[in-house]
């Protein structure tokens, strides 16, 4: 069974899709882009305000699903500019401090909004 999450603290779909959906005691999060969620615009700055925000997403997503990133087992990075990975890559560690889910990244030619980056993410209980 299938149940679909919501959270007023990430961002509003951009399309047809949800935020996130359960199931089966896996919780997929659709990728998140640097959209603040009280004012609904890309937020200012560089790769490091922009890769902040799009954790802070997850974060909201994961705990409205009841998860935490300890239950993180994949991420999948996408970015508009690979000499943008190091600078993503710290920001990312600080949320992932010990057992750190497989993940992939990767540079692609455009994204939503023309934002830098892109993260979507697999949970598990």
């Amino acid at each position: 069974m299938k149940k679909i999450i919501h959270t007023l603290k990430a961002p509003a779909a951009v399309g047809p899709y949800s935020q996130a959906v359960e199931a089966n005691g896996l919780l997929f999060i659709s990728g998140q882009i640097p959209i603040d969620p009280a004012t609904g615009k890309i937020v200012d700055g560089g790769i490091d305000e922009q890769t902040e925000q799009v954790m802070k997403n997850i974060s909201a997503i994961l705990y409205e699903a009841g998860y935490t990133f300890s239950q993180v087992i994949k991420s999948t990075c996408l970015l508009s500019d690979m000499t943008n990975f190091k600078a993503m890559n710290e920001v990312y560690a600080k949320y992932y401090k010990t057992d750190q889910p497989a993940r992939a990244a990767f540079a692609v030619k455009e994204l939503p909004l023309g934002v830098m980056v892109e993260i979507e993410t697999i949970a598990a209980k």
